[in-house]
């Protein structure tokens, strides 16, 4: 994939006049290249420095991209892995809250562990750019990273789950037991006062080891998984050092989780 230089022209019908049109041709670029930069993206298109940061206000705010300096990345959906795509409406926007308070406890430098989800997924969003190590079981996480150099990408192999497109079992547990991360990232599908569930046994036994291979774990979900039980129980509330949640939680949940000596982090929407 390219990342710099030789901007495709795209001369046909995403290039016509008007705001709508150029960054519909802006959209169009980034996603052909992976990134861009800012100078380029300005020249290919004819126009100013400062018209184009304005439209990739609008094309971040969508999530569609991601600035970081010197350039944009691309993040929205991929014409391969759609796992994500219908990123819309009042639920997604808690999970890119989510997200964003998830980004806020990596540094720098740090190796990080992905699960699948679409909450991590957004996590993943805002870590593009950064200087990190990411170690991953997702596949649409895996191909929204790689568009760029700054991060060195692990993957984890294993029989791919439907929908969400995550590698677990045999294979992927026995890849994980051979790995040490910093911080470590699941998503869950059900939280209550018996701890952590998933709705997929094997998913469950590859997250143990995910668990297992880090120095710390945060559970990252939404307040509407909060109350609920699933197939297969993951650890007990205090086995994970946080869980990052939204600012809708009951107060019953927060207090539950505090009393069990877990870091607590809240994301306002």
């Amino acid at each position: 994939m390219a990342r710099s230089g030789n901007l495709p022209s795209h001369n046909g019908s995403d290039a016509r006049p008007g705001t709508d049109g150029r960054r519909n041709h802006l959209r169009a670029l980034i996603r052909e290249s992976g990134f861009a930069s800012l100078g380029e993206l300005a020249a290919t298109l004819s126009v100013s420095e400062s018209t184009v940061r304005r439209d990739l206000e609008q094309l971040e705010h969508s999530g569609d991209v991601r600035r970081t300096h010197g350039g944009v990345f691309w993040t929205g959906e991929s014409a391969t892995i759609r796992a994500f795509e219908d990123r819309q409406g009042t639920t997604w926007s808690v999970k890119a809250a989510i997200g964003a308070a998830a980004a806020a406890l990596v540094s720098d430098g740090d190796t990080v562990l992905l699960d699948g989800g679409s909450t991590t997924y957004e996590l993943a969003r805002r870590l593009v750019g950064r200087q990190l190590q990411v170690v991953t079981n997702s596949l649409p996480v895996a191909h929204l990273l790689s568009s760029g150099d700054s991060i060195d990408l692990v993957t984890i192999g294993g029989c791919v789950r439907g929908r969400t497109a995550v590698a677990i079992g045999p294979l992927a547990e026995a890849q994980l037991r051979q790995i040490n991360v910093s911080t470590a990232f699941l998503s869950v599908a059900g939280i209550n006062e018996r701890g952590y569930f998933n709705n997929n046994m094997m998913l469950v036994e590859s997250e143990k080891a995910m668990l297992a291979a880090a120095d710390r774990a945060y559970v990252v979900a939404d307040h509407t998984k909060f109350g609920k039980v699933s197939l297969s129980h993951l650890c007990r509330l205090q086995d994970v050092h946080g869980v990052v949640t939204d600012s809708g939680l009951d107060p019953r949940w927060k207090k539950q989780i505090e009393d069990a000596g877990t870091e607590l982090v809240l994301a306002e929407v």
